[in-house]
């Protein structure tokens, strides 16, 4: 399994626990609920989609019998994954605290970050699977 498949699978993994206590706080704080945004993007962004970006780098290109297009792209997709959700969910959460245009701003540029990433992942895949045109 290449390393950034394997990260994938690990990440998706913490994430999913990070959105398990932060859901058990929910239940018992009517301030955490304020952190609705943070529990749902730590399960579909970091949850769900790291899984299937580990799982799909893992699986896809054995099913097609052939090597992913692009290691380099995975690992920086990797990265770029990673980091967007952090800075996203990291000052959500302190503009929830504190209101700032600054947090906001950081905020959009974690959602920019990890909509690159889904790009990454796209192109990589899409050059791997489709079959290359005859010359």
């Amino acid at each position: 399994m290449d390393r950034f498949a394997r990260w994938f699978i690990i990440m998706s993994i913490v994430y999913f626990g990070i959105a398990a206590v932060l859901g058990i706080c929910m239940l018992f704080s009517d301030k955490a609920m304020a952190f609705k945004f943070v529990h749902s993007h730590l399960n579909l962004l970091g949850w769900v989609s790291m899984m299937i970006y580990g799982v799909g780098y893992h699986i896809l290109p054995r099913f097609m019998g052939r090597p992913l297009y692009s290691q380099k792209l995975g690992d920086i997709q990797f990265w770029a994954a990673n980091i967007g959700l952090v800075v996203m969910l990291f000052f959500y959460m302190l503009n929830v605290y504190q209101p700032s245009g600054a947090y906001v701003a950081l905020t959009v540029i974690g959602g920019i970050l990890e909509f690159v990433s889904i790009v990454l992942f796209f192109y990589n895949m899409m050059k791997t699977l489709l079959p290359k045109a005859q010359a």
